[in-house]
């Protein structure tokens, strides 16, 4: 078994952009660790962070998909096949076999902060 994980450094985290920059229901592209995220905020004020690439399409486009809710749970769907992925995990909610990474994000002063990949279930 593996220590438990300690709290992230401030250099683990990227400040990306002011949360006043992201529009509501929108999507965003940034590079973190070398990656690109697409960070979206919802209407009650959450942000998320999602890798970009669209795994049905092949292609770097979640962040031009369309943001909901499904059962409670927040998602946005691919623009091309409308596969929707869950915003708090990545877990693509029409095939659970498939999901893109998910990113810690944190808002501090205003400022959108990503960290590192979430692990993923087991």
């Amino acid at each position: 078994m593996a220590p438990p994980r300690s709290p992230a450094t401030r250099e683990e985290w990227h400040e990306v952009c002011r949360i006043a920059d992201l529009q509501v229901g929108r999507g965003a592209v940034a590079l973190v660790h070398g990656q690109a995220v697409a960070l979206f905020r919802t209407a009650d004020g959450e942000v998320y962070a999602l890798g970009n690439h669209d795994p049905f399409a092949k292609a770097s486009m979640i962040a031009r998909g369309i943001v909901g809710t499904r059962g409670g749970v927040p998602f946005v769907a691919s623009p091309t096949h409308r596969h929707a992925f869950d915003l708090r995990s990545g877990v693509c909610l029409d095939d659970t076999h498939v999901s893109v990474p998910a990113y810690e994000v944190r808002v501090e002063e205003g400022v959108v902060l990503v960290g590192h990949r979430k692990a993923t279930a087991a």
